[in-house]
């Protein structure tokens, strides 16, 4: 009886792992591939997608290079981007190093508060920016009655580089900082030995081995600039500047009768840009084992003394980060709470909360703060169980196609947010089934899990790697099958992992705003289109009151994980 009972289980049990595996790899090939192939089908098509199949052909990308106007949007997108990335290379690597290696004062402090950018949405950045640094800005304002003249413009290239750049100085601080403390301290005492200052030993041996980190953070602050929408489109088209994402904005949005040949080869333009980047990103990285100089003896590299210049250097950090984040922030809650803000007036005699007021006034302003908060949460949790299971199969199974499952997870990483958006706009003409989820906030949430599905994947890798196989084989030894051990043994055991996903995921679900841009709807309301369009409208104020709304969630979030649940949240 009981070999009986026994003979059927082997046949069960590949059939239910096979099932799982390759149910997860179509569901993640389907959300990946979903958005691209209309945007790539539109691009060599030569009627839009709602009048059915129209004949290929490359008129749309003749069309678009032969325009005299999208060559200097080239030239625009490229200017920025090359500034930004030097500029917030530039400000990161300094960062890393001055924290990392020197024993300037309040270290830990200035680390915490130099990566605050990355928790608020470059929407926001850029408003607090034209708060007081435009040409009507508190601080701008303030200078010019003293020197006569307004000292910069960031209605320039320069200008919104600057704005970027402190934006995303972060991410090269995140990825260098690591590296300044993991190195070899006998490297630089052989340098000592040799008749080095401590500075030229840094100079000459740490910085140099610091290249891999620089290239990563060099080729995704470009890339990064490259998707940018909020700050071009807040500081570039009223001065007449066009970029990538703003002519995508204005041709897809803003045009009367869009233009969706041009708009989806421009589209595939920026999707094959961003690949061919993060391509180029992995190729150079391919000898990265060539800089790894920490083995298994610990060690830390000692501190460089700076002497009489460590407050000197402490007062120029500190002043980055008041100028360029504290500022910013300061001024968005001074223009919440006033009617104008403005030098010639103190502010206090301009006080109200009429802004604040109407914010929680009409039922759209609530909508979109409501559903901001239950994308994040319902989405940032569908997301983080996706992944794991994602990440699971790709770590802890048999999978024939694992690599293949890997490349397409990772692979949304060049697929900026108004394409995504874009792609799922066009989805829901292309494939009529998905239409049913046009006008909710479901496209919201779908289109997100698929843009930030990258994100998960890497926070969640590390955790299961570091998790014995054996554990997998006890499993297996008592009878268990794969989906038994990856719901019941793996997955609890990684739920820290599966808390720091979601805290990752949560921030980056509320502070999205990109991909949202050509899939809003009345009832799909979210804080970043909404600022968005107070923004375009005119009103200050009102753009005050809910971008410091959401600076005021995400801080509350932010120190409750980090704080409270001890999770770190570098998304």
């Amino acid at each position: 009886m009981t070999a009986i009972d026994a003979t059927p289980a082997p046949a069960l049990v590949p059939g239910r792992d096979g099932f799982a595996q390759w149910s997860i790899a179509t569901l993640t090939l389907v959300l990946v591939a979903t958005p691209l192939i209309p945007i790539l089908y539109q691009s060599l098509s030569d009627r839009p997608l709602y009048d059915g199949l129209g004949a290929l052909s490359l008129t749309n990308y003749v069309n678009l290079f032969g325009s005299p106007e999208f060559l200097k949007v080239l030239w625009n997108t490229v200017a920025l981007g090359g500034l930004t990335t030097i500029l917030g290379t530039l400000i990161g690597v300094v960062a890393a190093i001055v924290i990392g290696r020197t024993d300037m004062p309040a270290r830990a402090t200035i680390g915490e508060l130099l990566i605050w950018p990355l928790y608020i949405s470059h929407l926001v950045l850029g408003f607090g920016f034209s708060v007081m640094y435009g040409p009507s800005g508190y601080v701008t304002l303030s200078l010019a009655q003293v020197l006569g003249d307004s000292p910069w413009d960031l209605y320039t290239i320069p200008g919104m580089a600057v704005i970027c750049a402190v934006a995303q100085a972060p991410i090269t601080y995140l990825f260098c900082i690591a590296s300044t403390q993991a190195a070899d301290p006998s490297l630089e005492d052989a340098a000592r030995i040799s008749g080095a200052s401590p500075f030229r030993a840094l100079w000459s041996v740490s910085i140099p081995l610091l290249r891999p980190a620089i290239v990563y953070a060099v080729i995704l602050n470009f890339t990064v600039a490259l998707e940018l929408l909020a700050i071009p489109l807040l500081f570039g088209r009223p001065a007449g500047y066009e970029f990538l994402t703003t002519f995508l904005y204005e041709k897809g949005i803003d045009a009367a009768t869009p233009d969706y040949g041009l708009v989806g080869a421009a589209a595939a333009l920026l999707l094959a840009i961003v690949s061919f980047l993060l391509w180029l990103q992995a190729r150079l990285l391919r000898d990265s084992g060539r800089f790894v100089t920490l083995g298994g003896k610990a060690a830390r590299p000692r501190l460089l003394a700076l002497g009489r210049w460590r407050w000197v250097v402490f007062g120029a950090m500190a002043f980055y980060i008041l100028a360029g984040v504290g500022v910013p922030m300061v001024g968005v809650a001074l223009r919440a709470f006033t009617s104008f803000l403005t030098p010639l007036l103190p502010f206090w005699e301009v006080l109200t909360l009429d802004h604040v007021i109407l914010i929680f006034s009409y039922p759209a302003y609530i909508r979109s703060i409501v559903n901001t908060i239950g994308i994040s949460v319902f989405g940032g949790a569908l997301c983080t169980l996706f992944v794991a299971l994602v990440a699971i199969t790709v770590h802890r199974s048999e999978f024939r196609w694992r690599r293949s499952l890997e490349f397409v997870a990772t692979y949304p990483r060049a697929v900026p947010g108004l394409v995504a958006g874009i792609g799922f706009l066009w989805a829901m003409l292309f494939f009529p089934p998905l239409g049913v989820l046009h006008n909710t906030i479901w496209i919201l949430v779908v289109a997100y899990i698929m843009r930030y599905l990258p994100t998960g994947f890497g926070a969640m890798s590390p955790m299961l790697l570091q998790i014995g196989r054996e554990l997998d084989r006890a499993s297996r030894t008592v009878g268990a099958d794969w989906w038994t051990t990856a719901t019941r043994i793996l997955l609890p055991l990684i739920k820290p992992a599966l808390f720091s996903t979601f805290a990752i995921l949560f921030v980056a679900f509320f502070r999205e705003y990109s991909a949202a841009v050509f899939l809003i709807s009345p009832g799909a309301e979210v804080i970043g289109t909404m600022l968005l369009s107070f923004w375009i409208q005119g009103d200050a104020g009102p753009v005050a009151a809910l971008a410091l709304f959401q600076i005021l969630l995400t801080f509350a979030f932010v120190y409750g994980a980090r704080h409270l649940l001890g999770v770190k949240i570098y998304g």
